[in-house]
C-alpha cells in the first residue's frame, strides 16, 4: 500500500476529505518520528510499540572481496507488533 492508498483509506474510512487525511497522517509521522529521535516509544494498544534501540559496532565481511570492515554503531527502528494486530494477521 502506498501513502496515496492510505490516505484514500482512511479518508473513506473516516468520512472526512483526502486533504484532511493527508493532514491527520503528517502529524501522525512526525510525532512519531519525534519521540525516536528522542530515543522514546509509541505504543498503541493492540496495534504494535515503535521504540529504538541500539546496535553495538561489529566487524563484517565484505561478500564481494571477503575482506574485513568496521560497521559503525548506530540506533535502528524496530516494531513489535500488538497481540491483537498479531492474530487479525494470522
Amino acid at each position: 500500500m502506498t501513502k496515496a492508498e492510505l490516505i484514500e483509506a482512511m479518508a473513506s474510512g473516516a468520512d472526512i476529505t483526502k486533504a484532511a487525511a493527508a493532514l491527520v497522517l503528517d502529524a501522525y509521522v512526525g510525532a512519531v518520528t519525534k519521540e525516536m529521535k528522542k530515543g522514546g516509544k509509541v505504543a498503541l494498544v493492540g496495534f504494535g510499540t515503535f521504540s529504538v534501540s541500539k546496535r553495538k559496532a561489529r566487524e563484517g565481511r565484505n561478500p564481494k572481496t571477503g575482506t574485513t570492515i568496521k560497521i559503525p554503531a548506530k540506533k535502528v527502528v524496530k516494531f513489535k507488533a500488538g497481540k491483537e494486530l498479531a492474530d487479525k494477521v494470522k
